[in-house]
């Protein structure tokens, strides 16, 4: 069923309505009643079963007792008899419930298990609940205050969903103090029905929603939220702050990718591939959210800045090529008309200094002059209050020329008490105001990137012919040994299922075999350990290259044999794998490690030994397209290695390209597979393509249960 009985009820009951003032079920009723929803067509029934009336209105002891349809259900009562609760809204058949009452999830195992139990009565009776453990739902336009928070929060064009209510409480107390305009609230709490995908879905189609804010501890169906979010970025922005990210999901791991990939990782790229604009900050998210609801869509990314002080008007020029925004140039004619109107000590250059004495009428002149050149996408006009300066004729001004063009208008009124009359005019007629140039910059870096995406077209994905049957037989073989890792000797099969290119390889058993094997191969040669207990083979010592005769191969077995046994004295050995040494190239990494609730997160870097000191890796979540792939190799530092550098030739990106989607659709063939690594894969000059050396992977136990990574996060937790 739809979300509509959460914002636009005909009637609400408040189970667990009270008396005193000081309780939940009061706050609760009492915004109901004084918050604007009660009227002749819109009721409200409060639930006490030892109450006759309360605020005036009379109570029932049950929802059952009402005489008349209910469409909501606010439940504010102790834990241990919100499923009972619950269980009488579904038989009254109401069709939605808010529970803001805690104690579930939140509380540990048992809360855990009456959280399902909730979500047993629900979808029993289809209903769709929100919480448990919230603050509730508010809607500004029916109006509707359905949560205990402190008062209404003024009508806007921002819709806010947050995960924590206590974060939610103070969001509502900002936007009391006239600084956000709210159309939609939600407290989503434990999240154990309606998620943030449900209510992107709602909200992509209301009109009276610009901009969707989320603030989000944890996506539970991330492959779900990427989906939808991209979806609904076609038609309206989404900014969201992600907390949690640096310790999230972490464990043990015994692949390179692992410990690299981590949850902002995942978060980076989840929200890249969602087309969704990440705040660093609850700052950053006021601040986007503003430039998102008030001002109209940026055009391209050529700014031109109007200002009273030369300092300021540099803070914003380096600010705004920080952000990777550039100065308009103005056409001659703009030049012309500004040097005529201005003082000569002014300049009409961007960024156009009116001077310190300059008066509202200078500021109208020259942006009205700015705004109508065809070179100009957007203006940020600077004020510091300076003696000549009127400080409410010019917000006054500016105000009257934003409403009128179709581009945005932004301003930095820089001070606090002398400039404050100013700014209140500005927000009454909402035009955003940034008391820094930095953050009126961010502001408009995240419209630039809005309007990239969209015009990024939708992704593509492409799928391979590839032998599915030989990579399951490895792995069957691998989990009925009782294993979970596999290593180089084994993998070969699994690259050549998936058409990744390998050298010649041979597992040898001993130094005779190896070398007869190395004979019929032909030299030099590579020679690695082969054990399934060992995955890290440089660690011991287990990699000899560059053999170049039978001497070596022998001697080179019984050493790494020698060191494998000393290091690792339980450890099972097979021999050595003989393997034909490929000509030198660019060594690179590419890898997956599973994310929790996104999926398989496929890493690309520089390959190596060092890949794990320097961290320079690009990110995607499979599947992705052709192009987000091609753009992970613009991401690391190093891609000037890729393009070529002092004299050498450009790598074969195309192969690169090639290799990272096959691996995402092994890795989503096989869910299975906990990491992967390759490492390294050699890429050699363009046209020429590239080789995969080594390879080890992670898989599953069979038998492996669910564990707290399969259950969304409650409020308070890090996934």
């Amino acid at each position: 069923m739809t979300l509509e009985a959460f914002f636009t009820p005909r009637s609400v009951a408040v189970i667990g309505a009270s008396t005193k003032p000081q309780k939940l079920g009061h706050a609760v009723l009492a915004n109901l009643v004084n918050g604007g929803f009660l009227n002749e067509t819109r009721r409200v029934y409060p639930i006490n079963p030892k109450a006759e009336t309360i605020l005036g209105l009379q109570a029932y002891p049950s929802v059952l007792d009402v005489p008349d349809a209910i469409d909501l259900a606010v439940i504010v009562i102790p834990y241990p008899h919100v499923p009972d609760a619950l269980r009488t809204c579904g038989e009254k058949g109401i069709p939605a419930a808010i529970v803001i009452s805690a104690g579930f999830r939140e509380a540990g195992r048992e809360g855990l298990e009456r959280e399902m139990e909730l979500v047993s009565i629900a979808h029993q009776y289809g209903l769709r609940l929100i919480g448990p453990n919230c603050l509730g739902v508010i809607d500004t336009v029916t109006p509707l205050n359905a949560s205990f928070s402190a008062g209404m929060p003024p009508g806007g064009p921002m819709a806010f969903m947050s995960q924590s209510g206590a974060l939610g409480t103070a969001i509502l107390d900002w936007a009391q103090a006239g600084r956000l305009g709210l159309s939609k609230f939600v407290s989503l709490g434990n999240k154990a029905d309606v998620s943030e995908v449900d209510l992107l879905q709602v909200w992509a189609e209301d009109p009276d929603v610009r901009v969707i804010l989320i603030y989000t501890e944890g996506l539970p169906d991330g492959q779900a939220f990427i989906r939808t979010a991209r979806r609904v970025s076609e038609k309206k922005p989404i900014v969201a702050v992600k907390s949690g990210v640096t310790k999230a999901g972490s464990r043990a791991v015994s692949s390179h990718t692992g410990s690299l990939a981590g949850s902002e990782q995942a978060y980076h790229a989840a929200f890249l591939q969602a087309r969704v604009l990440r705040a660093q900050s609850m700052q950053d998210l006021f601040d986007q959210a503003l430039a998102f609801g008030y001002l109209p869509p940026l055009r391209g990314d050529r700014v031109a800045i109007v200002t009273n002080a030369g300092g300021p008007g540099i803070l914003a020029t380096d600010a705004l090529e920080r952000a990777g925004l550039s100065l308009a140039r103005f056409q001659p004619e703009c030049i012309r008309e500004l040097e005529q109107f201005l003082p000569d000590a002014a300049s009409a250059a961007n960024p156009v200094d009116v001077l310190g004495d300059a008066r509202a009428d200078r500021y109208r002149f020259a942006l009205e002059r700015v705004v109508a050149d065809p070179g100009v996408d957007a203006v940020l006009v600077i004020l510091t209050p300076q003696a000549m300066t009127e400080i409410v004729e010019t917000a006054q001004a500016v105000a009257e020329v934003a409403a009128r063009v179709p581009i945005p208008v932004l301003t930095c009124f820089m001070g606090e008490a002398r400039v404050g009359a100013g700014i209140e005019v500005l927000e009454r007629y909402n035009v955003p105001n940034f008391p820094h140039p930095e953050r009126a910059a961010g502001a408009l870096q995240a419209m630039s990137r809005y309007r990239r995406y969209r015009a990024e077209p939708e992704p593509e994905y492409e799928s391979f012919q590839v032998d599915q049957a030989a990579v399951r037989a490895v792995f069957d073989r691998t989990l009925a040994e009782g294993r979970v890792t596999i290593g180089d000797a084994e993998a070969r099969a699994i690259l050549q299922a998936y058409g990744l290119e390998i050298p010649p390889s041979e597992l040898a058993s001993n130094p005779e075999e190896a070398v007869e094997i190395a004979n019929g191969m032909g030299y030099p040669v590579v020679l690695k350990v082969a054990s399934p207990d060992i995955l890290h083979k440089t660690d011991v010592g287990g990699v000899k290259v560059g053999l170049q005769n039978a001497g070596d191969v022998r001697d080179a077995f019984d050493l790494i044999t020698y060191r494998a046994q000393r290091y690792l004295p339980e450890a099972r050995l097979w021999g050595c794998l003989v393997q034909k040494m490929v000509p030198p190239g660019l060594e690179v990494l590419i890898g997956m490690n599973r994310d929790p609730q996104f999926g398989p997160l496929v890493t690309f870097a520089l390959g190596g030994i060092y890949v794990e000191i320097l961290k320079d890796a690009a990110f995607r979540i499979a599947p992705f397209s052709r192009r987000e792939a091609q753009a992970m190799l613009g991401e690391i530092r190093a891609k000037a290695l890729l393009e070529g550098v002092r004299g050498q030739p450009p790598v074969d990106q195309q192969a690169l390209v090639e290799a990272l989607l096959r691996i995402g659709q092994l890795v989503l063939d096989f869910p299975e597979i906990i990491e992967l690594d390759i490492n390294p894969y050699v890429v050699y000059e363009q046209g020429q393509g590239g080789i995969a050396i080594d390879m080890r992977l992670v898989l599953k136990p069979a038998s492996r249960s669910l564990d707290a990574h399969s259950l969304p996060p409650a409020e308070g937790s890090v996934p």
